[in-house]
């Protein structure tokens, strides 16, 4: 391995042994809005050898508060953001692989899109579409990490389909729209997007590394203007069975 990675092998957890993981793991990250924004730096940073970004979005002004790949430079451009995503994360690592789909994941799209990595990353800013990565991921049986931001405060959520409730476990009935926070209706802190985002990235690394002993097993909520950090304990609720995981 070269100096490139030289001050992450020193660290003992990942070591030459664990590089060598990174560089042969796969991931894929689905939005490059402001959580996918850092963890797809983080993970390009780390060495990660096949990265798939997946959006459909273009960058307006409101976004750059935020989302720290994008400047003031792709506004009015009419590119979208994973092209200008995966331009900006090869110049920051032209070792590796970006693919870059600029789609929304759908359910049309959604097995082929997955299916050939190790863990796919939420970046996405809805319900619906977390949804539909957690029925992807349980039926593929590919791990994924839930990660979501409004306000000063996110939560993030490791999910092993087979071994751990899934998304919908925790959340079997949706609130309505108006009822959910939100970026848009509660205002966000960059700060707090980069915490959470960060946290995945981190348990992303973890997981390729085989480090499964120190994987986040709780859901994890965060509130960064107040400086609190609390794990919760997900249990099923007895007799109930979900229909998308069966636990």
């Amino acid at each position: 391995m070269n100096d490139r990675y030289s001050r992450q092998i020193i660290f003992n957890p990942i070591g030459e042994k664990g590089q060598k993981k990174l560089f042969t793991g796969r991931a894929a990250i689905i939005g490059m809005g402001g959580l996918g924004s850092v963890i797809s730096q983080s993970l390009a940073r780390a060495g990660v050898g096949f990265i798939r970004i997946v959006d459909m979005d273009f960058p307006d002004i409101s976004n750059l508060q935020r989302q720290n790949l994008y400047d003031e430079s792709d506004i009015g451009k009419n590119t979208a953001k994973v092209l200008i995503a995966k331009q900006k994360l090869e110049a920051i690592n032209s070792e590796i692989k970006i693919e870059a789909i600029n789609k929304r994941l759908d359910i049309s799209n959604a097995e082929s899109i997955i299916k050939d990595v190790d863990i796919v990353l939420d970046g996405t800013d809805n319900f619906e579409t977390r949804l539909l990565i957690n029925e992807s991921c349980v039926r593929a049986k590919i791990p994924w990490i839930y990660g979501s931001v409004a306000a000063s405060y996110g939560m993030v959520y490791n999910i092993f389909p087979g071994k751990t409730p899934c998304l919908k476990c925790i959340y079997p009935e949706i609130l309505d729209e108006q009822f959910r926070e939100t970026s848009v209706n509660r205002g966000i802190l960059n700060s707090a997007v980069s915490v959470i985002a960060s946290m995945q990235a981190t348990e992303a690394v973890k997981y390729l590394t085989g480090n499964s002993d120190v994987l986040l097993r709780d859901l994890l909520f965060v509130d960064l203007w107040n400086l609190c950090f609390e794990f919760v304990k997900i249990k099923k609720t007895c007799g109930l069975i979900c229909p998308v995981c069966g636990l």
